[in-house]
């Protein structure tokens, strides 16, 4: 896999519609060009520092995820062969390939979608105090990193700080109408369920994961990203000890890294040292290898 890093998409004559912590978006006719760059954030911030090769893995994996999940849910992604995307799009392979993705735009639903098969990251926290995850009661006496009995549906809206706020299901039927909240619950879960078996495989455990579903032409489909190290957990199983954090396939080395110097997590965002970044990268095509049995 090339060791380029791609921090920002430059694509003359497009439409850009956003700019997120990883993928730039623009508009093409009546279809988006979504462009995963190699950007990484931690703790809400965007760091200067990019991973190599990070936004193929991210790509590449989701569209592995889409295609062995077709049968549980239809998705929004048209192409991500630039030999097929629209000719004025071939002047930027360079930026495209491999990292970008041709989709349906979707009417998006405003209500992440969560998964969690085992307990960690806020639910550990929740459950500690309250003995709930999302207002859902759970036994008593589990340690973090524990199987849960079965897997639960815990979405989340986005608070006006950015971050991801965890809701019972009973607030985001409020929010999205009764109908909605269970078709995204049921749909989550065989979603979960269906990956986590496959995982489970391959030697790789899927503690929790997020999706996003949006509607097109009346039609529920999943959008965005799936089942990357970005918006999962994914824990090697020959190393699960339940009774504390697992080690994982995802940024968690660029966490550990910004913790260990101290940083307040006040703008602005430190530069990564290169081994880091080496070696984060090396996690993310790990985990990519993991679960597809193929190099990138």
């Amino acid at each position: 896999m090339t060791d380029q890093v791609l921090l920002e998409t430059n694509l003359p004559g497009l439409e850009p519609v956003a700019r997120g912590k990883v993928r730039d978006i623009y508009r093409f006719g009546d279809q988006l060009l979504i462009v995963a760059t190699d950007r990484i954030s931690a703790f809400d911030f965007v760091l200067a520092t990019g991973i190599p090769g990070k936004g193929r893995v991210l790509t590449q994996l989701s569209l592995f995820w889409f295609d062995f999940l077709k049968d549980v849910t239809p998705a929004h992604v048209v192409s991500a062969d630039v030999d097929e995307f629209p000719a004025a799009l071939g002047a930027f392979r360079d930026q495209l390939e491999g990292r970008s993705m041709l989709v349906r735009r979707a009417e998006m639903i405003q209500v992440e979608c969560v998964a969690r098969g085992y307990l960690s990251g806020s639910g550990w926290k929740e459950y500690r105090e309250n003995g709930t995850v999302c207002g859902i009661a759970l036994p008593a006496g589990l340690k973090e990193s524990d199987k849960l009995p079965e897997p639960i549906f815990t979405p989340a809206t986005k608070a006006q700080s950015g971050h991801d706020e965890n809701v019972s299901f009973e607030r985001a039927a409020e929010l999205i109408g009764e109908d909605l909240a269970a078709q995204l619950r049921d749909r989550t879960l065989a979603i979960y369920r269906r990956a986590a078996g496959y995982a489970a495989e391959r030697g790789v455990i899927l503690a929790d994961t997020k999706f996003e579903f949006g509607f097109i032409d009346g039609t529920l489909v999943l959008a965005d990203e799936v089942l990357t190290p970005d918006s999962s957990r994914f824990w090697p199983a020959e190393t699960y000890r339940p009774g504390g954090p697992q080690p994982s396939y995802d940024k968690q080395y660029v966490r550990d890294y910004l913790e260990a110097i101290g940083w307040n997590k006040q703008p602005p965002a430190p530069a990564l040292p290169e081994e880091v970044a080496r070696k984060t990268s090396e996690k993310y095509q790990e985990a990519y290898r993991a679960l597809t049995g193929r190099n990138l």
